[in-house]
């Protein structure tokens, strides 16, 4: 079938066209229109009244919302996910695990397959993303320490195999890392350091190796200091490294988020929410991998020690938040928020409006705020 969406407001990574108009063909986009040309017949017609179309949001770096946790490794748990997701903007999203037992993790991307195979009403699994177990002990913040290991290959191969690894999170000071980035590299899954007492050495050296991603930047990792660089001095001045960062006023203060973007520029930043159950819910009692956590007034911290626990954020509060601080306009904003994620984990034909790509996209207002959600050619949700 083929579907015309016209008189948007199409923004694509360096585009930025008024009354515009998209032709899909089921899944994918078969061509873009400027105002000035003359538009095809379809069998639907959707008129968007001047609201704004983007990319779909990706979420690389998610453990859970709407008081459920990938991690609680049940099929009501990543159906309530995927579906509620689709609130946010996003079309398609890693599924992030914790530093949890390996039988915990098989059971959860047992559930991911299933749901990446079946899903037919939320957004789209892309892959896993395992966020531990291989941390350092000292930069463990609110991972559960009783799981955490060494650098293990093996573990990847067979989770890879039950479903499809895109993206590991590890500490690259850790004995064996640098045999194990090589590797990742050669299985075609993204390095990632994390959790990480680094400093700028042993970063570069881990970059020379394959890593290529910081995740959630800033965050329990060894900092800038005039001098000490640390793995923030790294991330800031090496400019193929791409950084996640975590926009909700917790993680990074807004001066910080700013300087972020000015250093790196829109092209290796990722914007995600590391969000955790609580999110999309009121303020309580949560958990988190097993460990007590407390959110108030939005911001989760573990009940018995002094740190952040992951976010409450929704994606498109992230950006609500970028577009506040920085002085980027819209198409250059948009490429934090899909076409980033997808190029650098190698994901074909997301992050754009462009022919041939998937049909995913996040209708907003002006403010980013969104109104429709459609996942391969189709609404899959609105608001009322």
């Amino acid at each position: 079938m083929r579907t015309l969406i016209q008189n948007a407001t199409l923004i694509s990574p360096g585009i930025h066209i008024e009354k515009g108009a998209v032709l899909l063909s089921g899944d994918r986009i078969e061509q873009v229109f400027t105002s000035d040309r003359k538009l095809p017949e379809a069998d639907q017609v959707v008129d968007l009244e001047g609201l704004r179309l983007l990319p779909g949001f990706i979420d690389i770096h998610c453990h859970g919302r709407s008081n459920q946790d990938f991690c609680d490794g049940s099929e009501e748990a990543i159906n309530r996910i995927g579906r509620d997701k689709l609130q946010e903007g996003v079309t398609g999203f890693l599924a992030t695990t914790l530093t949890v037992s390996k039988k915990d993790l098989k059971q959860t991307l047992q559930c991911a397959e299933k749901y990446r195979m079946e899903n037919k009403d939320g957004a789209r699994l892309l892959g896993i993303h395992l966020e531990g177990p291989f941390f350092n002990p000292e930069g463990a913040g609110a991972q559960n320490p009783d799981f955490l290991k060494l650098p293990d290959f093996s573990l990847v191969v067979e989770l890879n195999a039950i479903c499809p690894v895109r993206k590991v999170s590890y500490s690259p000071e850790l004995p064996g890392a640098m045999e194990f980035t090589r590797q990742l590299v050669e299985a075609g899954i993204t390095p990632s350091g994390a959790h990480s007492t680094a400093d700028y050495e042993q970063t570069l050296k881990a970059l020379q190796a394959g890593m290529k991603h910081l995740t959630h930047f800033c965050n329990v990792m060894s900092p800038l200091h005039h001098l000490r660089f640390g793995m923030v001095g790294a991330g800031l001045t090496e400019k193929e490294i791409y950084v996640e960062i975590i926009c909700d006023g917790v993680h990074l203060m807004d001066p910080m988020i700013k300087l972020i973007l000015q250093m790196k520029g829109a092209d290796r930043v990722m914007l995600i929410t590391d969000a955790i159950r609580a999110a999309g819910m009121p303020d309580g009692n949560y958990t988190l991998g097993g460990l007590p956590v407390i959110v108030k007034n939005g911001k989760a911290m573990l009940a018995h020690a002094e740190r952040v626990a992951g976010s409450t954020l929704q994606f498109f509060k992230g950006i609500q938040r970028v577009a506040r601080v920085s002085t980027l306009p819209p198409s250059e904003i948009v490429k934090m928020t899909a076409w980033n994620q997808a190029y650098s984990l190698g994901l074909q034909n997301f992050g754009k409006i462009e022919p041939g790509f998937f049909a995913d996209f996040a209708v907003t207002d002006q403010d980013w705020n969104p109104i429709q959600t459609w996942v391969a050619g189709t609404p899959r949700w609105k608001t009322k």
